[in-house]
């Protein structure tokens, strides 16, 4: 079988499979992305690697997956930028700023203590404890955007809290990231670009280079904020829209990273919310983006994290170590983000929806988690326990979100499309 048809098959399983599961897990009342999760975990190698020899068909393994989730959770993001309530993110973006705080400062502390108890006996090397601490402070938030786009409470003030919280959350991440790698001695950068002009990897170049990344993401933002509602305004509701758009989502998502060492996901957000400026042609594009995003690359990207879950090298002392770890990092975030959360005022079950809506780890926490290998900070056998926080907090965050949420919720974005165009054919 040819390269094109593996990848056409392999589609075919994980869209048929997530979706199925997905129902399932909607039928038991459980969030579906939940079910993309399982699906992943199901069809990939992790359980069937080491009963079934490698073949063209079964376990799915493909490397075309990682690059189809990567734009599935840029979609992912950009579609939150586009929903964000930009007049109520500028009234809440200081206690956004506390709550990531606290989101980064208890997970960091509490991770930096499991470190000191399982890794500084082995290792005797302070660092290393330290960075069990820095892999706790990423958060994952597509996993909790889709959630909360699946609750309906996306555009809500505490849905608008979490997902600005969550950026933010990352981008103090990656600073903790680059101070302490400068500081244990290598650089903390995955920019190329920042790598050149600062190859001692001093850690305030790194900070002041970010900061102009963001200076100039805003300040572009305001001409491609006017261009837009130009655009819009001689040809409303036409495919150049949206086509526009994704081109501007993937140039802020690349330049992020590549340029400035911000995440990808960062920039992703921030195109969306540039464009947000203009809300009824964000409307327009995200109704056209999430068709692509529900259809097929966030199926891929859900499916992916199944897929990376790995249970080699798991004994007695490690799954001692990885359960002190996830609690750790479960509880830093719910205590974190959910008791700053409260100092402004929240009532209990938001805040607690705050709290929970954090605690979602995923490709960045593995990112950091393999950066500290290469620089010998972790052990390669620890990577199990990072793969084991992000299966237990991808599955338990949209579980608690939907506990929490209670009866109040609203039909997902796919199911409004999907009961629109319905309704349009039986107009017709």
């Amino acid at each position: 079988m040819t390269d094109v048809l593996k990848t056409i098959f392999t589609i075919a399983v994980i869209l048929l499979s997530t979706k199925l599961l997905g129902l399932l897990m909607r039928k038991l009342g459980l969030p579906q992305v939940i079910g993309g999760i399982l699906a992943g975990l199901l069809i990939g190698p992790t359980i069937w690697g080491s009963f079934i020899p490698a073949n063209d068909f079964f376990p799915l393994s493909a490397k075309f997956v990682d690059t189809f989730s990567e734009i599935g959770v840029i979609l992912v993001l950009f579609s939150a930028g586009l929903e964000t309530n930009l007049k109520e993110l500028k009234e809440l973006g200081f206690t956004a700023f506390v709550v990531a705080m606290g989101g980064v400062l208890l997970p960091l502390a509490l991770g930096t203590g499991v470190g000191m108890i399982f890794v500084y006996p082995e290792t005797h090397d302070i660092f290393s404890a330290i960075f069990i601490g820095v892999i706790m402070c990423a958060t994952s938030v597509g996993i909790t955007v889709e959630t909360l786009k699946e609750l309906g409470k996306l555009n809500s003030k505490v849905g608008t809290i979490i997902v600005s919280a969550a950026i933010i959350d990352d981008v103090i991440g990656i600073v903790v990231l680059t101070v302490f790698m400068s500081v244990a001695g290598d650089s903390g950068s995955t920019s190329p670009i920042l790598e050149a002009i600062n190859p001692s990897g001093n850690a305030l170049i790194s900070i002041l280079w970010m900061c102009v990344y963001f200076v100039i993401a805003i300040g572009g933002g305001v001409f491609i904020s006017k261009l837009f509602h130009w655009i819009s305004e001689k040809h409303p509701d036409t495919h150049r829209l949206p086509i526009y758009s994704l081109a501007v989502c993937f140039i802020y998502a690349v330049v992020a990273e590549v340029v400035f060492g911000v995440a990808d996901i960062t920039g992703a957000y921030i195109a969306g919310v540039v464009l947000s400026t203009n809300h009824r042609c964000a409307q327009y594009v995200d109704k056209k983006v999430a068709i692509n995003s529900y259809m097929l690359f966030g199926p891929i990207f859900f499916a992916h994290i199944g897929m990376e879950i790995s249970f080699e090298g798991f004994n007695g002392g490690i799954i001692l170590f990885a359960l002190a770890f996830v609690a750790a990092a479960i509880i830093g975030k719910i205590l974190g983000c959910g008791l700053t959360s409260r100092m402004f005022k929240f009532g209990w079950r938001d805040s607690m929806i705050v709290g929970f809506g954090m605690i979602a780890r995923g490709e960045v926490a593995l990112v950091v988690a393999q950066k500290g290998i290469r620089s010998g900070l972790m052990d390669g056998t620890h990577l199990t326990v990072v793969v084991m926080l992000v299966l237990v907090s991808s599955v338990l965050c949209p579980l608690c979100l939907k506990a929490l949420s209670g009866g109040d919720k609203k039909p997902p974005l796919s199911e409004i499309i999907e009961q629109k165009e319905s309704e349009s054919q039986k107009a017709v």
